[in-house]
């Protein structure tokens, strides 16, 4: 079997990747850069020159060859790879008949736990939302603690506004149900440890991503002066930065995108580097129908996964692929369809152009840039 081409679908506000074989196998993917889906696509374009003519097999050998061989990597060109390396997997799963999970070892278990986001700007409407998803069957739920306008405010008003609102989520939701909070790297390292503070009677299982991850000392820092658990990594891309913030002890959860991370031949030795240091694998999910597919797959077959985003795609859009994987209860349903579970149908996609993302500012109130 031999890939014939690499062909790339900009598709609302995601990007597809379908890779052809002589032996009319179709794999499928997705890549996850999402502010910059047009340059990783040109950038899959490229990279096909390699790809074309080869075994779609040998994926292990493939990656090495392509991480080897660009000597300037980055998010561009690891968000490539991770579409393609998905596609390549989906081929050797159908080739052979079994579902991905089987070729990565086997279910860890039968569904994939997801969790749900709360909405709000006041405490009746975090409430409402909070009390709408635990209806919909989540048991694991995750809010962003900041009303719209929160940059123009002080520190401390937005540390007393974020405590009212998560209270309200909690008080909504009981203790029956998880809590994490979004910061959004919202935050400056002193509100960070100050909100925590704060925040520790309402039993948060995660403060996720409290500043941006370009130094990961200061991370290490609020790290070391709060007592609630850790969650980031999902603008990470490659196993190196993973090892850095697994060995530095200051996580109890990481974020890998599977589309952004390296794909399935890179994600699962992430986990397992986090496996032998008991750090929770909470995978960072955007994108389309592809996607949720591939993370499921995944999430099964890793023993130390912990949730993922509902990330529903509904509306017309959802007929980009020819079926999506239920959702039941808060879990999504796994099957036993060969590959990733999901096709592409591209005789739809033309009727849905391209979003592309676009800079926006936002700004503190002294005019000076907020994130």
């Amino acid at each position: 079997m031999k890939i014939t081409e690499v062909r790339t679908f900009l598709v609302g506000r995601y990007l597809l990747v379908r890779v052809y074989t002589d032996g009319g196998v179709v794999g499928n993917g997705e890549a996850g850069l999402w502010a910059h889906h047009g340059v990783v696509a040109e950038a899959i374009k490229e990279l096909s020159d390699y790809y074309v003519g080869k075994d779609p097999r040998l994926i292990e050998h493939h990656y090495q060859v392509v991480s080897r061989s660009a000597h300037f990597m980055g998010g561009v060109l690891s968000a490539a790879m991770s579409a393609i390396d998905i596609a390549l997997w989906d081929i050797l799963g159908k080739s052979l008949g079994v579902p991905v999970y089987q070729l990565l070892g086997g279910k860890c278990r039968d569904k994939v736990k997801l969790f749900e986001n709360i909405g709000g700007n006041t405490p009746t409407e975090v409430r409402e939302s909070a009390r709408a998803m635990v209806a919909r069957g989540f048991t694991s739920l995750r809010m962003t603690p900041f009303a719209k306008g929160f940059e123009q405010e002080t520190g401390t008003r937005n540390i007393a506004a974020a405590v009212e609102l998560v209270g309200a989520a909690r008080e909504a939701i009981g203790d029956g149900v998880d809590l994490g909070l979004e910061i959004h790297r919202n935050l400056r390292p002193e509100e960070a440890i100050a909100l925590a503070m704060e925040l520790e009677p309402l039993k948060i299982l995660y403060y996720e991503d409290p500043l941006a991850p370009q130094s990961i000392e200061a991370v290490e820092y609020i790290a070391r002066h709060i007592r609630i658990p850790i969650a980031t990594g999902e603008r990470f891309y490659n196993i190196f930065q993973f090892k850095d913030l697994i060995d530095r002890k200051v996580v109890s959860l990481i974020r890998p995108d599977l589309s952004l991370a390296g794909g399935f031949t890179q994600v699962k030795k992430i986990a397992a580097m986090a496996e032998a240091a008991f750090v929770g694998i909470f995978p960072h999910l955007m994108g389309s129908p592809v996607n949720n597919a591939a993370f499921a797959h995944m999430a099964a077959a890793i023993p130390n996964y912990t949730h993922t985003e509902h990330n529903a795609l509904t509306g017309p859009m959802g007929e980009i692929v020819d079926q999506q994987m239920a959702v039941e209860g808060g879990y999504r349903i796994l099957t036993d369809r060969p590959g990733i579970g999901v096709e592409i149908v591209e005789e739809v996609l033309d009727k849905y152009p391209y979003e592309r993302w676009v800079i926006r500012e936002s700004l503190h109130a002294d005019g000076s840039v907020a994130h």
